[in-house]
């Protein structure tokens, strides 16, 4: 039986919006082409959000909302969409947003990205990084990686996801798809369990703790393919971020793993497209060469700007460069180049600022 929020939904899908919001107090909203519009609809009060909310949490979602005040799970209209749920309290009563998930996995091509993030996933073992802020389009960008090595070699995949998102189908490999609070208390758990199970790739959903980082590091130097998500934006801020997790006495050993391990790191954020139709990720590219790989180990993480700027026939490309590269193709407007750049000075001319 459907529930009553499902015509919100629909509606969402249908606008090819990317999240539902519900407010006490407030109107749903949906999030198009990166703006919060107001659906036309009354006010909905706190009682009766959260009875629509409500209709949605299983027992145990329902038990984690009411000892967390917030709860994450997956909800699925079936043959429409999937949905990824975010449920809180606030000051005026619930909240909630819903984050629509395709039922197809993009491809990279799909997506937009740089075509050498496909080469990511040729290793047979390694570390691969996909950082960006909330709502950067990270899930999207490692499902597509995942899903071209499910058509494309043999292997068992385990997923570590919080909460599930994209679901896999059985291609060429066998995928395991675990979801924190409901098939593993945590991700450090799961992640111990999945090292026992004989993978060949493993993704973590989000590296949140030190605990995490250092089981995925380990994991990617002992012979299994490891994708991870953190909420960095640039490459160098996500190796500093990853070294600097550890105590200082243990700084220089994960500095070497990551030296031989990383296999590469996509950053990315979303940016408008000058058309009006919806968004494109500008990514900045770190491919693990030889001389990356003696700036990790050394700790020179200083000149690693420099060698991604250098770096141009291996794929690697900053922000900045992807941004330049986007609005030469007049993909997007000079206003979204510089307000998302990074060295402001050089997209100025662009946006009709001064400086």
């Amino acid at each position: 039986m459907a529930n009553r929020i499902d015509s919100l939904l629909g509606l969402l899908v249908e606008q090819g919006g990317s999240d539902l919001h519900l407010c006490s107090g407030n109107p749903p909203r949906l999030r198009l082409r990166g703006d919060l519009v107001t659906v036309k609809s009354r006010e909905l009060g706190s009682d009766e959000t959260l009875a629509l909310l409500d209709e949605l949490m299983g027992e145990l979602a329902r038990a984690t909302f009411e000892r967390d005040a917030a709860v994450d799970f997956a909800y699925e209209i079936a043959g429409r969409a999937r949905f990824r749920v975010n449920i809180y309290r606030h000051i005026g009563g619930v909240g909630a947003v819903f984050r629509a998930i395709p039922h197809a996995i993009p491809t990279v091509d799909d997506l937009g990205l740089p075509a050498v993030l496909k080469t990511f996933t040729q290793p047979k073992k390694g570390f691969v990084l996909i950082t960006g802020p909330t709502g950067s389009g990270k899930s999207s960008t490692v499902a597509a990686l995942v899903d071209q090595i499910n058509g494309s070699r043999k292997g068992h995949i385990v997923t570590i996801e919080d909460p599930i998102e994209f679901v896999h189908a059985r291609k060429r490999c066998l995928v395991s798809q675990r979801e924190v609070g409901v098939d593993s208390p945590s991700f450090v758990a799961a992640l111990k369990s999945a090292l026992r199970e004989d993978p060949d790739v493993i993704v973590v959903g989000e590296m949140r703790d030190l605990e995490t980082i250092a089981l995925a590091v380990s994991a990617a130097e002992t012979g299994v393919l490891v994708f991870g998500t953190l909420h960095t934006s640039g490459a160098v801020a996500t190796v500093d971020r990853i070294v600097n997790a550890f105590h200082a006495e243990e700084q220089a050993r994960i500095r070497t793993m990551l030296s031989t391990s990383l296999v590469g790191i996509a950053s990315q954020t979303l940016v408008r497209r000058a058309d009006g139709r919806g968004r494109l990720p500008a990514v900045e590219v770190l491919v693990n060469t030889p001389a990356i790989s003696n700036m990790l180990r050394e700790g020179k993480t200083d000149q690693l700007a420099n060698a991604i700027q250098a770096g141009g026939l291996q794929g690697m490309q900053t922000l900045d460069t992807a941004l330049r590269k986007m609005l030469d193709a007049k993909l997007i407007g000079g206003d979204e180049a510089y307000l998302h750049s990074v060295v402001k000075s050089d997209f100025t001319r662009f946006a009709g600022y001064s400086t």
